[in-house]
């Protein structure tokens, strides 16, 4: 039975103040990484990752490991979506792009040391369950082959799930392969918008996957939703809530969508007129986070909420979550190695991203060279600022005095430019300066991505092509 434990009590969500929120609400990164990806510069070579690989491995004590697998097909297109995805119904293509996947750990796996355990794999898209289940059992026996899997009770296997193609005899066998955790997208489940986005998803459908789940011992089901869909409404969208509320998933996450069909050809299908206007956009943020508050969800951060019984939520309030290119998690100090189209890796202090185009990375791995196409050696800058802002993320302070102690820096000069654009956020009530700390405050958790603007050299360097989604 699925039970919420009745020793843990949830903590308060952030307060919802509409007219705040409207006023910072402007483009920003998600900070997934620090530098973000768009900072990545193209031609960074085969042998500068077996470099960096190298070091990672000779560090004192080398970090545990976590692997990202993207899987880019997808059966249909969702109008909404602006992932990396090949639309195709020919399933032979998961066999073929399986193959190569697998030459491409091959070729990644013996940079590391064997001794360096996996503590994390999620799989992502895309679709991950466009693999048959006997192709996603093919894809983890060789990743075991090749890595060495934690055996411990708190690791992490995850997958991505579109309920519209899975079955529930399936989470069974996805269980039995070693998956811990399932993700699935639901979006919304109002007809109407289901129709504008071409995402039709019955509710029955849904409902039974998250029942398999429980029944062949997920330890853990993160549902999917998104608000600012074209023609949603607060009546359509409360129904929906209502109905993933009952089901008692034991995380959520709330995107806003974010429309750029300049950048995301499917978006184009959506017309503007029917999105909903700013009021209402806000009004469907807030709904949500009054339901899953009423329900008893913790608020994570960014768009996340979990129950308090879950392990991002205890993460959260012990001081081990983490944000990386799956979002947030529970392994905060480990290298992420990411395999497949498009995949980001994280090793050291070092992001390397494959080619995100198909047939370049294709092409790659038919070579028998590492699919590299763009990366980022960190500077001390770099390396000191994506801490500040893996801390404000994750744990919403800064210890001012340690960080000073850590880098040998006078924390008020090194960061006079930041701490000028905090003072408007504090004057809000976003965030408090006592001496020795930065501290985000329930009124400012709703706005975590512009507390971190601040320390984001970047931002005013960024080109014409750099785009960011709106932080609300």
């Amino acid at each position: 039975m699925h039970t919420t434990p009745p020793t843990v009590q949830p903590e308060p969500t952030w307060r919802f103040d509409a007219e705040l929120l409207r006023r910072y609400d402007r483009p920003g990164p998600r900070y997934t990484s620090y530098p973000t990806a768009p900072h990545f510069a193209e031609g960074f070579g085969e042998e500068d990752f077996r470099d960096i690989a190298r070091r990672s491995n000779d560090d004192p004590i080398p970090r545990q490991l976590s692997l990202y697998v993207h899987v880019p097909f997808c059966r249909s297109p969702c109008f909404y979506c602006g992932c990396n995805r090949v639309i195709t119904r020919d399933e032979s293509r998961g066999r073929t792009y399986l193959d190569r996947l697998l030459r491409e750990i091959g070729m990644v796996a013996p940079l590391f040391d064997c001794d360096r355990e996996v503590v994390q794999l999620h799989l992502g898209g895309g679709t991950p369950n466009f693999l048959a289940p006997r192709l996603l059992g093919e894809l983890v026996a060789a990743l075991g082959r090749q890595f060495s899997f934690s055996h411990a009770l708190d690791r992490d296997f995850s997958v991505e799930l579109d309920p519209r193609f899975v079955a529930p005899d399936d989470i069974e066998v996805l269980s039995a392969i070693g998956f811990n955790r399932t993700s699935l997208g639901v979006q919304d489940f109002d007809p109407r918008v289901q129709q504008a986005i071409n995402r039709v998803q019955g509710v029955d459908e849904t409902l039974a996957i998250i029942d398999a789940c429980r029944r062949f011992g997920m330890r853990s089901v993160n549902i999917d939703l998104i608000y600012g869909l074209p023609l949603q409404t607060l009546e359509g969208f409360g129904r929906t809530l209502d109905t993933v509320i009952d089901a008692r998933p034991d995380r959520l996450a709330i995107y806003g969508y974010a429309h750029m069909p300049r950048l995301f050809k499917a978006q184009r299908q959506i017309r503007d007129e029917d999105l909903p206007d700013p009021e209402t956009r806000l009004a469907l943020l807030e709904l949500a986070v009054e339901r899953l508050g009423d329900a008893g969800y913790e608020y994570i951060g960014m768009d996340h909420f979990a129950l308090p019984g879950d392990e991002l939520a205890r993460a959260r309030r012990e001081g081990g979550l983490h944000r990386n290119f799956m979002g947030y998690t529970t392994h905060a100090q480990t290298d992420l190695v990411g395999l497949g189209v498009s995949a980001i890796s994280h090793v050291g202090d070092s992001y390397v991203q494959n080619h995100r185009d198909l047939p370049a990375w294709e092409a790659a791995v038919d070579q028998g060279r590492l699919p590299l196409w763009r990366g980022l050696v960190m500077g001390t800058d770099d390396v000191l600022r994506a801490e500040l802002i893996q801390r404000l993320m994750c744990q919403g302070e800064i210890d001012t005095r340690q960080v000073e102690r850590a880098w040998g820096i006078d924390f008020g000069r090194y960061f006079a430019d930041a701490l000028a654009a905090l003072r408007p956020l504090q004057e809000d009530g976003l965030v408090q300066c006592p001496p020795g700390r930065i501290r985000v405050t329930p009124r400012g958790r709703a706005l975590l991505r512009i507390i971190a603007m601040c320390f984001d050299r970047y931002l005013d360097q960024r080109g014409e092509g750099v785009r960011y989604s709106r932080t609300i």
